[in-house]
């Protein structure tokens, strides 16, 4: 795939810091072009390929709820806004503008590509034009019997105030009409009901061949059925849909609390003002003209002409039966530590243990909160909560922790964002059990991952659990690469229960969070800390001392960490970085005595673990932590950077990055034009590091 992005405008003068920086939203889109480059390249699965298309769908719809309608914000604002990069947002806008069409079109070629292969394999994606007879009336009594309760088609032209279009859902805009032209024709509205039927619906089939067709595309074919009473003949329909800003406003209304707040932010989003309107191109003009005219849409809100699919990203779940060959993922396993042992707990409190997701088994971390539930000696279960599962095992343990007599105490994040609704039915259900529930601190969010238990024998006290860089939520832990240490360290664990203490009693006036003293805990003291650290390696590089810092991070854009790196780099320390996502630091520099190395990984899993080594004049210093390097972790959200103290698991830690960093098939380059370009593999052997990470930690369980 060729690069999407010319100079102008990836690297802008920053006079505040008196360098260049990338911009943070073109820098996001480059990321998502990596992931474009994994449903492009022909030697991954077809089914993951079409997973990758869905995966950049969905990335884009958040970026335009989140970024795009932040940019407009300020636009409207003009020059009582202030943006963190100092730069033109309008131009920046302009850009984005720019790279989509080309990312479009590479989707679009992509997409026919696959469709191709997809026929070879006699998978057939067929619409409502291609049924054949058999398949008509199969459809027909599909429609009857399970999509005609849910179908409520909306008569636009007869509504006063044009509806409110979801955010999320698709509408196929519909033209309906006489051949004969003797009643006047009519516009209207039907919502695909895809949140509630499957949006793939797979045809019998006689033959070796498989039949796919689209729900949407269903409801097409009985449109007739629909609005038979009207006396129609002829209709047209296309998809459209609308995305919405999602930014939810937390008034500093005292008087309400935040659960309200919370509530009324979740219904104002679903009437947000939208950032995006796409349609299908082929869809009549006339219909077009006047949707845009009802909905009050003007072209500065970008108005997509897209192709015949929308919600691209239900094709994450693109149906794995009709595929002869599965691609059937490694299953994880069990941590060699933790391998038949009766009891998880007392393997904890003789030696730490580091489980890395999706490799190792989440079932230990759930395993480890229902040993807790259930054993008399335990008193008290407390843990944070940012993202869980549909149907959480850790919420089940919890609940079954409070039946059993041990006080529970939940920090449910409610302002994690798109989890908000799922949060607050958390919140019921635990408090509905009888386990405290505490909803954060103000202003504030609490995106730490650390559990605290607390057990009472022979009236002594002892307290265990663990810090992870990734949420608690089983089915993402089988997708995204995590580190979690589970540990009875008295100096972790103290800070733990400070934080706890913090979070219980937040008005309170002992600052439990200064006073953490082997945790870096933002945002009292991450900042002041990790600019401690880069400075020591600085001191080393200009003594001409070994000097390095290695850094596994989601995001990197924070400007006065990012000064402290170039700086880094300018004094000769070894900089090895592996960034997943947005990437602000410019790599390329005749200022720098030692160039940076800069790679991004997107591969099967998505690489989500947080993890620093700093050289430290020969007494390396490890952590993992929740926080990327970007302002609203570093200065906004409770964030923990937990230090890793036992020889053999930073030796594991620097073995998996140094997998990584040696990676040549799954590894791109980030420089600053942001080319994407692979690392080049050469002579040396091929290393893909997610299946190489599998085999050398499997290889210690044997």
């Amino acid at each position: 795939m060729q690069p999407l992005y010319s100079p102008h405008l990836i690297l802008i003068y920053n006079p505040l810091h008196k360098r260049k920086i990338i911009v943070r939203d073109i820098s996001w889109l480059s990321f998502n072009t990596r992931v474009l480059q994994e449903a492009a390249d022909e030697t991954v699965p077809l089914r993951e390929r079409i997973r990758f298309l869905g995966i950049f769908s969905n990335n884009l719809d958040e970026f335009f709820r989140v970024r795009v309608a932040t940019l407009n914000r300020m636009i409207e604002f003009g020059k009582k806004s202030k943006m963190h990069l100092e730069h033109n947002p309008i131009a920046i806008v302009e850009k984005i503008q720019q790279i989509l069409v080309e990312q479009q079109k590479e989707f679009d070629r992509i997409w026919h590509e696959i469709l191709r292969e997809l026929k070879k394999q006699k998978i057939n994606l067929i619409t409502d034009k291609q049924l054949s007879k058999a398949q008509q009336t199969y459809i027909l009594d599909y429609f009857n019997e399970e999509i005609r309760s849910h179908i409520v088609p909306l008569m636009i032209e007869s509504i006063q105030n044009f509806p409110v279009l979801n955010d999320k859902s698709i509408y196929l805009a519909c033209k309906l009409s006489k051949k004969d032209k003797k009643i006047p024709q009519r516009f209207a509205l039907v919502s695909v009901p895809s949140r509630h039927l499957p949006r793939f619906i797979i045809l019998p089939s006689k033959t070796a061949d498989r039949y796919i067709i689209l729900l949407e595309d269903v409801i097409r074919f009985c449109l007739p059925n629909i609005f038979s009473f009207f006396g129609y003949d002829s209709f047209s329909s296309h998809l459209i849909k609308v995305t919405r800003d999602a930014e939810i406003d937390i008034d500093n209304d005292i008087s309400t609390s935040l659960i309200q707040k919370i509530e009324k932010g979740l219904k104002s989003r679903k009437s947000g003002k939208p950032v995006r309107f796409v349609f299908d191109k082929g869809i009549d003009p006339s219909l077009l003209t006047y949707l845009v005219r009802r909905m009050g849409l003007q072209q500065k809100d970008n108005l997509v002409p897209g192709g015949r699919i929308h919600n691209f990203k239900d094709f994450i779940n693109f149906p794995e039966s009709v595929f002869v060959k599965k691609n059937l993922r490694k299953k994880s396993f069990i941590h060699p530590a933790l391998k038949n042992t009766a009891s998880i707990t007392k393997v904890i409190l003789k030696k730490d243990v580091m489980l890395h997701f999706p490799y190792h088994s989440f079932n230990s971390v759930i395993d480890l909160l229902r040993e807790a539930a259930i054993d008399p000696e335990v008193v008290s279960i407390k843990l944070t909560c940012y993202r869980l599962a549909d149907r959480s095992k850790v919420i089940n343990a919890l609940t079954n922790a409070v039946r059993n007599g041990k006080q529970v105490t939940v920090v449910l994040e409610l302002r994690a964002r798109f989890d908000e609704e799922a949060n607050l039915e958390w919140k019921e259900e635990l408090e509905d059990a009888g386990a405290k529930v505490l909803l954060g601190v103000p202003d504030m969010k609490i995106h730490a991952k650390i559990c605290l238990i607390k057990k009472r024998v022979n009236n002594r006290t002892i307290h265990y659990g663990f810090v992870s860089t990734g949420n608690l939520n089983e089915q993402t832990a089988l997708i995204y690469g995590d580190s979690c240490l589970l540990t009875a360290d008295r100096n972790i664990m103290a800070d733990v229960n400070r934080i706890f203490s913090y979070l219980e009693h937040p008005k309170t006036r002992v600052n439990y969070l200064k006073s953490c003293k082997t945790l870096m805990v933002s945002p009292t003291g991450m900042r002041k800390q990790l600019v401690q650290l880069i400075n020591k390696e600085i001191k080393a590089a200009r003594l001409k001392k070994p000097a390095g810092i290695v850094l596994k991070l989601n995001s990197l854009s924070d400007e006065l960490l990012i000064d402290k790196l170039y700086e880094a780099a300018k004094s000769g320390v070894v900089l090895k970085l592996v960034i997943r996502g947005i990437f602000c630091l410019p790599t390329e520099s005749k200022k720098f005595k030692k160039q940076i190395k800069a790679i991004s990984i997107v591969d099967e899993y998505l690489e989500h673990a947080r993890v620093m080594i700093f050289q430290n004049g020969g007494k390396e210093k490890t952590f993992i932590s929740s926080a990327d390097w970007m302002v609203r972790n570093i200065d906004h959200r409770l964030e923990v950077a937990c230090p890793v103290f036992e020889k053999n698991i930073q030796q594991e830690i620097k073995d998996i990055l140094q997998i990584q960093l040696k990676d040549n098939i799954k590894a791109r380059i980030l420089d600053n034009e942001l080319s994407n370009q692979y690392v080049n593999p050469r002579n040396t052997k091929k290393v893909r590091s997610q299946v190489d990470t599998y085999n050398y930690l499997f290889r210690k369980t044997v």
